[in-house]
Formats: structure tokens, C-alpha cells, sequence
């Protein structure tokens, strides 16, 4: 420990530009999906400002259970499916995936296609379990 503070010492410009690396480097991480939402704000938006929902798995997990009200747009199809949003282009849109890993992808796809007012769900649809909020299954 006492090496690492003197090298910081003698190097303090090289520190301070992997210091200034590491912050921004999480900035760009943290932004770069879009923005989350915990399942909790996902229910009050989904209460309050109507918002859709749109699960992004396959068809097989998306039997499995799935949030009231979601439409089911599997990731891989979603670039030639969007159209069927445009419907609700003036809705706020959560994003849901099974564990919030492949959302930001989604997000950034449907914002190229003039949707500006989209949303992931953080922790995705396991979070939503995690909370006790219920699901549907067909």
C-alpha cells in the first residue's frame, strides 16, 4: 500500500488520467443503454401514464409468464416489428428482458426508429418477480 501511494506521488499525472478514464468510462456505461426504471416506478407508470410494456424474450420464456398487458417482440425481430409500436409512439415504453442484460440494446433501437420516450427495465422481468409483482402466464 505504501508503494501505491508513492507511486501516485511520482506519477500524479498518470493517476489522475486513469482516474479520469475510469469516471468516464461508468459515465458512458451508465447512459448508454437509456434510462433505467425498478419494477416498483415500472408499476406506477404502467398505472399512471398507461405505459407499454414490451418483452423482449422469446415466445417460449414469454409464456412462461409474462407482465399484464405486455407485447411480446422478440429482440432479434424487434429492427422489423417496430412498426407495430408506432401505435403508441406518444406512450412512454418499457423495455423488459429476463434479466435487464439485453434491454439497452432494445432502447437504443427503437430510439433510432423516433421513439423518444423509452425506458428499460432494470433487473429485468426476474426483478419484477423478485418484488412479488405478478405475472400472467397463457
Amino acid at each position: 500500500m505504501d508503494r501505491l501511494f508513492e507511486f501516485v506521488v511520482n506519477h500524479y499525472i498518470l493517476a489522475s488520467l486513469f482516474v479520469a478514464f475510469l469516471v468516464a468510462i461508468l459515465v458512458l456505461e451508465s447512459r448508454r443503454g437509456g434510462a433505467k426504471i425498478s419494477a416498483q416506478g415500472a408499476v406506477s407508470l404502467i398505472n399512471r401514464d398507461e405505459a407499454i410494456v414490451v418483452d423482449i424474450r422469446d415466445r417460449k420464456e414469454f409464456a412462461e409468464g409474462r407482465i399484464t398487458g405486455s407485447v411480446n417482440i422478440p429482440l432479434s425481430s424487434l429492427k422489423s416489428r417496430a412498426a407495430e409500436l408506432k401505435k403508441h409512439k406518444d406512450k412512454q415504453i418499457i423495455v423488459a428482458d429476463k434479466m435487464g442484460q439485453h434491454s439497452a440494446m432494445a432502447v437504443k433501437q427503437l430510439n433510432a426508429e423516433g421513439f423518444a420516450n423509452v425506458v428499460r427495465l432494470n433487473g429485468g422481468v426476474s426483478d419484477w418477480k423478485a418484488s412479488n409483482l405478478p405475472l400472467v402466464k397463457k
